[in-house]
């Protein structure tokens, strides 16, 4: 008598809920389930410090990983081949937005869906490279950030007369795949006269043909290698680097990647703090934003990075004005 009585009371009281709008004490045991969130990696690995900027930014908009959102990695691992499949691999998966980190990771996302969000985190050139109208005013699904990276080239290329004075012949190497590369190559042969700088510019497509490039500049006696940064260069920077020094080439980038594996110098915007931007984009898109709502912003954090091992192991002595300048010095 006594258990049919609280049944009945227990009935009643969900169905009161019910009628008032409430949750219910079963409701209120089913949890939502967490947002699903595509991460389309071409140039990082999923272990790199700049994911883990991204999931830092997540946890800054108060996401707790595993309970509110579940972040999918898929790495091409710089082979542009695999990242169609990847792609089409995410959107199968069903993932609530795609945050991807290079220009042909946006390219093959956005050919494999046309709803799904794409959030940018750190692109070369996204109106030059066709992937959005304008910054302003993106349309479609995609959205992010971009780096200057076009506008930045020629600065690079005085900070490495600056720090290396004597310099005259400088090998610049481009992914010939890469879109904006034509723009920067253009920029550097604009600044290359004024600096009494020599530019040879050495052009590659795959992982396969780096070695050989890299060899080729050495026989031309160049006296430092401009990289082009760019996915395919990213994912293989540690061979890349350990081969210029072999050869005894300083090295400049954009990237601050490439000195913390023994590169001799970048200078470039902060991947990092773009990365960490990011996660705001996909938290205003889970909150019901749309892409094409939402301009695509520029960095604003920037960094000049030096490695003086690798200027002591090169001979090379670093002036103090850029020693001072540098935001990080790697001793």
């Amino acid at each position: 008598m006594v258990r049919a009585l609280l049944a009945f009371a227990l009935a009643t009281l969900v169905t009161c809920l019910g009628a008032l709008g409430l949750p219910s004490p079963a409701d209120a045991q089913q949890p939502a389930s967490p947002r699903r969130i595509g991460f389309l990696l071409v140039a990082w690995s999923p272990e790199s410090k700049m994911v883990q900027a991204f999931r830092e930014g997540l946890r800054d908009a108060g996401y707790v990983e595993g309970r509110d959102v579940v972040v999918e990695l898929r790495y091409a691992n710089g082979d542009y081949d695999r990242v169609p499949q990847l792609a089409a691999d995410l959107v199968q998966s069903k993932v609530d937005v795609i945050v991807v980190d290079s220009t042909p990771a946006t390219r093959g996302a956005m050919r494999a869906t046309s709803t799904i969000p794409i959030v940018m985190t750190n692109i070369a050139d996204p109106v030059g490279s066709g992937l959005v109208a304008n910054l302003a005013h993106p349309g479609g699904n995609v959205t992010g950030l971009s780096t200057l990276m076009v506008d930045l080239s020629a600065k690079r290329l005085e900070l490495l007369k600056e720090t290396i004075p004597r310099l005259t012949r400088v090998a610049v190497l481009w992914n010939t795949n890469a879109s904006y590369s034509p723009k920067m190559i253009e920029a550097l042969k604009a600044a290359a006269p004024a600096l009494s700088i020599e530019l040879k510019f050495v052009g590659v497509r795959t992982p396969k043909e780096i070695d050989p490039a890299v060899w080729a500049v050495s026989r031309a006696h160049a006296q430092a290698l401009y990289v082009i940064d760019d996915s395919l260069f990213e994912a293989h920077r540690a061979a890349l680097v350990k081969l210029a020094s072999k050869v005894r080439l300083p090295t400049m980038n954009a990237s601050r990647s490439y000195p913390d594996d023994g590169g001799l110098m970048s200078y470039g915007a902060s991947y990092g703090d773009l990365f960490r931007r990011s996660a705001g984009y996909v938290d205003k898109i889970l909150k019901g934003a749309k892409p094409a709502d939402l301009p695509i912003e520029q960095p604003t954090k920037f960094e000049l990075v030096i490695n003086l091992k690798t200027a002591k192991a090169l001979g090379i002595t670093i002036p103090d004005s850029i020693v001072l300048r540098a935001d990080e010095v790697i001793r």
